[in-house]
């Protein structure tokens, strides 16, 4: 890494750093997730995540014991982990935006994440259309409580 900008060296350096680990952690800094977070699926390091700021599946209150995390990670046998990585290999290509084509230009992943945010895009459609029409329909003047929640 050169200036906090990664060049092909840091860069394979830091790939190479985020396989090794069974676990990568994942302190919270400006933003509740990172691209810490990120390369840690692309390659199937387990992560955790440690913020105030993200609502997790589990929580755990004796995180903030001196040694807890270590022994808790120690606790999950071999064949948890190799769970967690086949989950993780599962959703993998959800977060791939790269084609691997020469400039981006090329067929997609249908399973990649410019993939996924389209059926999610397609998914919402017919509420938000149903939000347009209601829209269109009421008198000029009158507030009608939007259904639609697109978020």
């Amino acid at each position: 890494m050169q200036e906090g900008f990664p060049n092909s060296t840091g860069m394979e350096q830091s790939i190479r750093g985020m396989r090794t680990p069974e676990f990568c952690l994942h302190p919270a800094g400006d933003t509740p997730t990172s691209c810490r977070l990120f390369d840690a699926i692309q390659s199937i390091c387990i992560p955790v995540i440690v913020s105030d700021n993200i609502e997790l599946p589990f929580e755990v209150n004796d995180a903030l014991r001196p040694n807890w995390l270590v022994g808790y990670l120690k606790s999950f046998s071999k064949e948890q982990k190799n769970k967690f990585r086949q989950n993780m290999a599962l959703v993998q290509p959800i977060f791939e935006y790269d084609n691997g084509h020469p400039g981006g230009i090329g067929p997609i992943n249908p399973d990649g994440a410019v993939n996924h945010i389209w059926k999610k895009v397609h998914q919402k459609l017919p509420m938000i259309k149903e939000a347009i029409v209601r829209e269109k329909r009421k008198p000029p003047g009158v507030s009608v409580p939007l259904r639609c929640h697109c978020t």
